[in-house]
């Protein structure tokens, strides 16, 4: 008797799992690519690329197509934004605004006739570059070192 209750109860369990699975949206913590559920079937997106696909149900198995992307429509756009942008916080400086927090001034448009303004040599400033860069050089050698006895001890 209790063989065919616990034969019932483990049967039972598999036929929730699977349907429980089939409404389960992909594990996507930490890997490669991150799953969003959509009405045919899953977005996928690369998060190394960038490259975003669909993948779904077909009669051969689960299959996945990169979604058609027009490149350049994009990069139209985020010009035209930032353009727009610059715009529009010229005309709130220009009307004594203050820009919202974190937002900085535009810096100024270089043309191909304007110059930068240069830097002098400082022979002070030179020896700090040095001393910071022995510094920085010093600090990934004992990184080096500490990862290696770290990994002796293991």
């Amino acid at each position: 008797m209790t063989n065919t209750a616990f034969v019932t109860v483990i049967a039972g369990f598999c036929l929730i799992a699977t349907a429980l699975a089939d409404d389960a949206t992909p594990d996507s913590g930490g890997g490669r690519y991150t799953f969003s559920k959509v009405a045919e079937g899953f977005l996928r997106l690369d998060t190394q690329t960038g490259e975003v696909s669909v993948c779904s149900q077909r009669t051969v198995g689960w299959a996945c197509q990169a979604v058609p992307e027009d490149r350049a429509v994009l990069e139209n756009e985020i010009a035209r934004l930032r353009k727009e942008n610059a715009a529009l916080k010229k005309d709130m400086l220009a009307r004594g605004l203050s820009l919202p927090a974190g937002a900085m001034p535009e810096p100024p448009i270089v043309h191909n006739g304007d110059r930068l303004p240069r830097l002098g040599s400082n022979p002070d400033v030179d020896r700090m570059v040095a001393l910071v860069g022995r510094m920085w050089h010093q600090l990934v050698d004992a990184i080096v070192r500490a990862q290696k006895q770290v990994l002796n001890k293991s």
